[in-house]
């Protein structure tokens, strides 16, 4: 039997505790503009978002058991075209106060972890584009990262932070030179 006809992700939702707050924090911090309200009862419980320069639509649900219960875990990871755009979005994100871990390099791509939303949800960046430094996942068969942390930060040091413009940026690292520990591919 073939796999069904898909066609990506339609929308991400997320539940939050107070909505005006989410909606204005996503509109802030990174561009999203409202495109949907939904009302109950007269009451505003949710909006759909959609970003202006490619990122997902994103709904908010006003439901706080729901956000308090998922604060801390990353639902998703927005793509990001390139390295470039990724260290823009940092240090926006830093100009405006937001506390993040900086652009890593990792096995798949740059990343932005740690970027919590006002509920705590954890919103990453990854580039959607790779590099000769950065390994695809095979055509068939499984890539297997084991301690993806640990591997990346051995591979490259975080990139600096707005602020540390005196530590020049490095490049990545020479792919023989990243360490294969952990790295394998598997048959599925």
């Amino acid at each position: 039997m073939s796999a069904p006809a898909l066609d990506g992700i339609h929308h991400v939702k997320l539940p939050v505790r107070d909505l005006a707050r989410s909606r204005e924090w996503y509109e802030s911090r990174l561009g999203y503009q409202a495109a949907i309200e939904f009302l109950e009862q007269s009451e505003l419980k949710g909006v759909s978002m959609r970003h202006p320069n490619g990122g997902p639509e994103l709904a908010l649900r006003l439901d706080p058991d729901r956000a308090a219960a998922a604060a801390g875990f990353d639902y998703f990871t927005i793509g990001v075209p390139s390295r470039e755009a990724i260290e823009d979005l940092a240090a926006r994100l830093s100009a405006l106060g937001e506390s993040h871990a900086g652009v890593r390099f990792a096995t798949i791509g740059w990343i932005l972890p740690d970027l919590r939303d006002p509920d705590g949800h954890e919103v990453r960046f990854y580039t959607t584009t790779t590099t000769t430094h950065h390994r695809e996942p095979p055509a068939e068969g499984v890539l297997r990262i084991e301690n993806p942390r640990e591997a990346s930060e051995a591979a490259a040091p975080a990139m600096p932070r707005p602020g540390q413009a005196d530590r020049p940026i490095p490049d990545p690292p020479d792919p023989a030179a990243v360490p294969r520990g952990g790295h394998e591919r598997t048959r599925s």
